[in-house]
Formats: C-alpha cells, sequence, structure tokens
C-alpha cells in the first residue's frame, strides 16, 4: 500500500511540474505603480497626469498649474488641521482668553459653516475647501473656551453649540437657491469678523493671546485659497471674498509686526 501512495505522490509531482501555471500579474500602464499613480491620476486628471509625468512636458502651463493648486489645496487642508491648535493651546496654558474677540470668532464660525455646506452640496472637490472642516471645529472650541474664560455666563456655552449644530442642520435642508444667497452673504459676514479683532488691536496697541502661529497661517491659506480657486474654479465671487480676506488678514500680520513689544492683555468684548 504504501508503495502505492509513493508512486501516486511521484506521478502528481511530475505531472504538476509539467503543468503549466499562469501566475496573474498587473502591470501598470504608466512609468510609475499603480499605488502611486491611481491616486496621482485621480488629483491632476489623466491628460495632465501623463503630460508632467510621463512625458515631462513641465512647459504644459496649464497642467503645471493644476499641479500647483493642488499641491496648494492639500497643503492648506492639512495646514488647517493644526492652524488654530496654537491658538488653543495659547489659551489653555495661560488661562485666559483676554485680547480675543468672541463676535469676531462667532462670525467667523458662521462663515466656515456656510463655506463648508455649501461646498459640500456643490460637490467640489475637497482640496479646494477641506480646511474649512478642520478650522470651524477648531473656532467652535476657541468660541467655547473664551466663554469659559472670560464671560461669567457658563450658559453661553450650551447656546452655542445648540446654535452651530442648529446652523449645519439648517444649511443642509435649505433649497439650493437659497443656500446661494447664504454664500454670497457669508463674505462680507466672513470679511466683517476679522474688523473686531483689528479694532481690540488697535485700540489697546497690543495682540494680547493672538496667536502668530494662526494670524500668519489665515494669511498665507487666503492668498494660496485665492490662487486654487482662480486656477480650479470659475467662481468669480469666491475668488473676489478670499483676495479680501487675504488682505484683512495682512493687516492682522503687520499689528503683530508693530505690536510685537507692547502685548498687554485687555478684556475680551
Amino acid at each position: 500500500m504504501n508503495k502505492y501512495v509513493f508512486l501516486f505522490l511521484v506521478l502528481f509531482i511530475t505531472f504538476s511540474s509539467a503543468l503549466p501555471i499562469q501566475v496573474t500579474t498587473i502591470e501598470s500602464e504608466y512609468r510609475l505603480p499603480n499605488v502611486i499613480s491611481q491616486p496621482l491620476i485621480k488629483l491632476l486628471g489623466e491628460t495632465c497626469y501623463v503630460s508632467l509625468l510621463e512625458e515631462f512636458h513641465l512647459t504644459d502651463v496649464p497642467c503645471v498649474k493644476l499641479a500647483i493648486s493642488k499641491g496648494l489645496g492639500l497643503g492648506i487642508v492639512v495646514g488647517g488641521a493644526i492652524v488654530k491648535i496654537p491658538q488653543i493651546i495659547t489659551i489653555i496654558r495661560h488661562g485666559s482668553a483676554k485680547g480675543l474677540s468672541l463676535t469676531s470668532f462667532l462670525l467667523e464660525t458662521t462663515a466656515y459653516e456656510i463655506v463648508l455646506m455649501y461646498n459640500t452640496r456643490q460637490n467640489n472637490p475637497f482640496s479646494t475647501y477641506g480646511e474649512v472642516l478642520f478650522m470651524t471645529v477648531q473656532n467652535i472650541l476657541i468660541c467655547l473656551l473664551i466663554v469659559n474664560y472670560e464671560s461669567n455666563n457658563k450658559k453661553m456655552i450650551g447656546i452655542i453649540i445648540l446654535g452651530f449644530a442648529s446652523g449645519i442642520f439648517f444649511l443642509f435642508m435649505i433649497p439650493s437657491w437659497m443656500m446661494a444667497l447664504l454664500y454670497a452673504a457669508q463674505i462680507p459676514i466672513g470679511l466683517a469678523s476679522k474688523i473686531p479683532q483689528i479694532r481690540i488691536n488697535y485700540i489697546n496697541r497690543s495682540t494680547g493671546q493672538l496667536s502668530v502661529f494662526a494670524v500668519l497661517n489665515y494669511f498665507a491659506g487666503t492668498t494660496a485659497r485665492a490662487f486654487t480657486t482662480w486656477t480650479e474654479l470659475d467662481d468669480p465671487v469666491m475668488l473676489g471674498g478670499n483676495l479680501l480676506a487675504s488682505v484683512l488678514n495682512g493687516i492682522l500680520v503687520f499689528q503683530l509686526v508693530i505690536y510685537w513689544d507692547t502685548r498687554t492683555l485687555p478684556k475680551a468684548d
């Protein structure tokens, strides 16, 4: 019996080695492997991917502009995820939100919510607005910290949370035409949100607990966002809003410079 088993095994191995074994391999049709090429194609589109990374046509101006815009957009989104963290840390470390305008942050967060829901409903690329999601969450936390440290009315914390949550639900439910109107309205709201902080800085000749990192990133982010909007979206309203926001953030940067040595801590409004 053992001889038959042994013979069977020998025959099986012999015939198995003689049979053709088909190994299926998926080769990329591009220079780079699929794990790299496919995400880049989704980011740049196949035409620009081939032009820039396959054929190395670095003089293809439209594709170069698109690649720069996409890179800036992703950088802004990543920056938006951390841009206000130093401000939050500064408030908690000092146990104070003096010199920060609650009005500014409330208006800014309202504008952010409108921008976030407008772009979500328009199915715009996440790289053109993604930072707004992170900054909205961080702004809400800053508003709560300002109330916690600078207000005697702690009920305001619940009111702020309920107000922003209701705002998201409202913006999700309203018709498209109303959403478009609110998006146009958020531009002056967002711009106006900078005015109280600029005013407080000017009156007190100090930027208080205002985060240098956050302000510099605001300025860089809105300037870069103006470029990505100009490159990727045909939306003059959004472009104009980003340009004006860049100017106002530039004023805050200027105030940081001139008031650098006089950082007193006035009472928040």
